[in-house]
């Protein structure tokens, strides 16, 4: 299988390099030669993607079902301007084309940032990254739009939209079960029915699915096995249509994931200018500590320090869409909740060092919007709305440090006068604290498509968003050994110290595009397109950097709106009577006041992530996508090239090989952009042999490779993630009755590599990284009625 998939790749080249796969693949009894027309509603309408003047990838929910694609993850893989990192549900951060979120380790993840990727499942904005880690449930299709979408969507997609359509109530009935075993105990079982309640007016839908999988790290010292899933999900849904003008839906639905996760494991040590004292060896030799492995691949670790990840999201919605005759009136009112709590082991050893690490949150957001789109085809068409959003997101930081807090913290002696530090100085030390951050939104929109000439069409829309963001931050101090030493005060407070700060922050701003398209002839369309996007104002709700002095930089606490201009020209093509479909584009995106999650690399513990700006980021590339589909067999493939740079970065978080004592500020102007690979590619193919004239046997195979980059924004030559390449497969019997029988395996070929990656709090040295999950070989059982 190795083998057919690499000379796949080499045979198709640069074209065929990585998946937008919509639901072309084969069935057993199908055979067109024909790719299959794909429909989104990338511009709130419902249109042939091949229409659709921008780059977008299609993903649909029978291949997300082939490819085993659960969650964000997955999808990443499928699609590769798709950047996916995730710590832990809390701390997800995806990106497309580099943009989006610098998010990448435990304890960088900020309240008072939103993400520049839209997330929007039906219709509805969801304001946390956090959310996007849970599975798909019940999917019709995902399209992920690359490059600045605030004109239509929502707000703050300055990046990109990831737009998420679920299967809608039917009035015909039928029912679909999915169960799953594999190694590692992984089970996974979903299920779906539809029926009519009144007749053609009135329809349901419910929707579940579960899965399991124990640990794939070992704690050696507890015996626990960690980084498992324990995930479960439902969906409600009713379909209200009186009449033909008009279609009411109402979702309700519940996620929860609660398992032993997550951690990291040692990855690599590295060495700074600081004290040799200071640094991992001399401080683990002190220790007489040593790690279980320092080969990742081990999957091993002795944490002491409990770890849990309980997290859940969920909400009601109903959209409504009255077609008036000249035009739709469509309506999305939405409330959704997001509860986190977890807990994580900060200094990733077997020391007593910290000892409780977690941010109990909760967030509640509601939304509406309203919108009038033409409908038919007329030389003017047009799309209009209103949009309101309003977040509140109230956290409680806690921390406590341990017996060997302050020999691996604070070292032998402190203060100018080498005062002695006490081995218990920070036993029980500990931060408690309360955080609220509050943001309204509010927008008018409005896009028009002018068709000047026969196949030549101009588009101009523009979005104009006001923004009012609060934010309180409060935390205290408390424990650890008593004294009025003002030397061990002050290394205490060195450490964590108390923070108490309000932040307010109001704007508003324009944002917008334009486009040509010209429809050449029936099958291929070129276009240009300009778009300007805007990003609100963050404000830091995880405590602030400090000065010379120890105190709060309080200028810090809120940070400049991120501008996005971007340029984008491709082609769309269907060739050998529509047999292969190719779309290229080529784009160039410079942002100003890029908001980024930064570590202070000055203090002796690291703070929390805060945020600040880059002055400018400049990405540019070329991205080509194709579907090949001949018969019972179909190849889709992807290519995407990104060169992201720091254009202008003079004050950023020094890298650890350049950190001294006292080191404040690098300048990384010219550095390339965190988390960005240059180079990814990605393969799938699907191919049905028809055995009986009742079925067939069908294979899939998925393939994604990345090149390397650096895991974190200080762009250390330590924390650099090499390139890795990650292939998914199945085989199996397909019934034309409507039931099959495969066997799947996820990381064929044993895969190594690392997903992201950790600089343990303190500077010691230490890298830590979350490995590649191990393979799983499986059996699934799918049948539909």
């Amino acid at each position: 299988m190795r083998r057919i998939l690499a000379g796949l790749l080499a045979g198709t080249g640069m074209i065929l390099a990585v998946p937008a796969l919509a639901d072309s693949a084969p069935t057993a009894t199908s055979g067109s030669d024909a790719t299959p027309d794909i429909l989104v509603t990338a511009r709130q309408r419902i249109e042939d993607a091949e229409k659709v003047p921008a780059a977008l990838s299609v993903v649909g929910g029978i291949a997300l079902d082939r490819s085993y694609t659960v969650n964000t993850q997955g999808l990443s893989v499928l699609v590769p301007a798709l950047n996916y990192s995730s710590a832990n549900p809390r701390n997800t951060a995806f990106t497309i084309r580099g943009l989006g979120s610098s998010v990448v380790a435990v304890s960088q993840s900020n309240d008072g940032l939103e993400n520049g990727v839209g997330f929007y499942i039906d219709g509805v904005y969801h304001a946390r990254p956090a959310t996007a880690a849970f599975d798909f449930t019940d999917i019709e299709r995902i399209e992920v739009l690359r490059g600045p979408q605030g004109t239509l969507f929502g707000k703050n997609t300055t990046a990109g939209a990831i737009n998420v359509i679920s299967r809608v109530p039917e009035f015909t009935p039928s029912a679909s079960q999915e169960i799953s075993y594999g190694e590692h105990n992984f089970a996974q079982v979903k299920a779906t029915a539809t029926t009519p309640l009144i007749g053609d007016t009135l329809a349901f839908r419910l929707s579940g699915q579960m899965t399991r999988r124990d640990g794939v790290i070992h704690d050696v010292r507890t015996g626990q096995d960690l980084n498992g899933l324990g995930t479960q999900a439902v969906r409600g849904q009713l379909l209200y249509e009186p009449t033909k003008d008009l279609h009411v839906r109402v979702i309700a639905d519940y996620t929860n994931f609660d398992a032993n996760c997550c951690t990291q494991v040692y990855l690599r040590v590295g060495t700074s200018l600081r004290a040799a004292s200071k640094q991992y060896p001399a401080l683990a030799a002190a220790a007489h500590y040593a790690p279980p492995s320092t080969n990742p691949y081990d999957r091993q670790t002795d944490i002491d320090a409990q770890v849990f990840s309980h997290t859940s999201e969920g909400g009601l919605s109903v959209n409504a869409d009255w077609n008036l005759g000249g035009a739709t009136l469509t309506s999305i009112s939405a409330w959704r909740f997001w509860d986190w709590d977890a807990a994580n082991d900060r200094d990733y050893t077997g020391l007593q060092i910290q000892t409780v690490q977690h941010i109990p949150s909760r967030q509640d957001q509601v939304s509406q919007e309203i919108r009038l789109a033409s409908n038919g085809d007329h030389p003017l068409n047009y799309v209009a709305g209103l949009y309101y959003f309003r977040q509140v997101l109230t956290g409680h930081p806690i921390s406590v440090y341990g017996a060997y807090g302050a020999p691996w913290l604070l070292g032998t002696t402190t203060g100018a006068k080498n005062t002695p530090v006490p081995a218990n100085l920070l036993n029980g030390y500990g931060q408690n604290g309360d955080t609220r951050f509050a943001a309204d939104s509010y927008a008018g929109f409005a896009e028009v498509n002018w068709h000047i000439l026969p196949g030549v069409t101009a588009t101009g829309g523009a979005r104009y968003t006001k923004e009012i963001k609060n934010g309180a931050y409060a935390t205290s101090v408390s424990g650890g050994l008593a004294t009025n030493n003002a030397a061990l005060v002050a290394a205490k407070l060195s450490v964590l110290r108390p923070q108490n700060y309000t932040a307010h922050d109001d704007e508003g701003s324009l944002s917008g595009r334009a486009n040509l398209a010209w429809q050449i002839t029936a099958t291929t369309m070129v276009y240009v397109n300009w778009a300007h996007g805007f990003k609100s104002g963050g404000i830091n709700m995880s405590g602030l950097p400090l000065d010379a002095n120890n105190n709060p930089v309080l200028a810090t606490a809120v940070v400049r709106p991120e501008r996005h201009d971007a340029w984008e020209a491709g082609v769309k093509t269907r060739l050998f009577d529509n047999r292969l479909t190719v779309n290229a584009d080529l784009f160039q995106t410079k942002v100003h006041d890029f908001q980024s999650t930064v570590v202070d690399s000055s203090q002796t513990v690291a703070l929390r992530g805060y945020l600040a700006n880059i002055p400018e980021v400049t990405v540019k590339g070329v991205e080509a996508d194709a579907a090949l589909h001949l018969g019972h067999f179909a190849l889709t493939g992807s290519l995407a090239y990104a060169d992201g740079v720091n254009t202008s970065y003079p004050a950023g978080p020094c890298p650890l090989e350049l950190q001294t004592a006292s080191t404040a500020a690098c300048n990384l102007s010219g550095k390339p952009l965190v988390g960005l690979p240059k180079w990814s590619q990605s393969l799938g193919v699907d191919w049905v042999l028809p055995v009986r004239s009742d079925g067939g046997v069908f294979v899939h195979g998925d393939t994604i490779w990345r090149s390397s980059y650096n895991g974190d924004p200080s762009l250390s030559k330590y924390t650099a993630i090499d390139a890795y390449s990650l292939t998914n497969a199945s085989i199996g019997w397909r019934s034309a009755q409507g039931w099959e029988l495969a066997v799947f395996a996820r990381n064929l070929f044993k895969a190594n590599y690392i997903q992201n990656l950790t600089i343990q709090a303190g500077n010691s040295g230490l890298i830590l990284g979350t490995p590649s999950d191990p393979r799983v070989i499986g059996l699934t059982f799918r049948a539909r009625e």
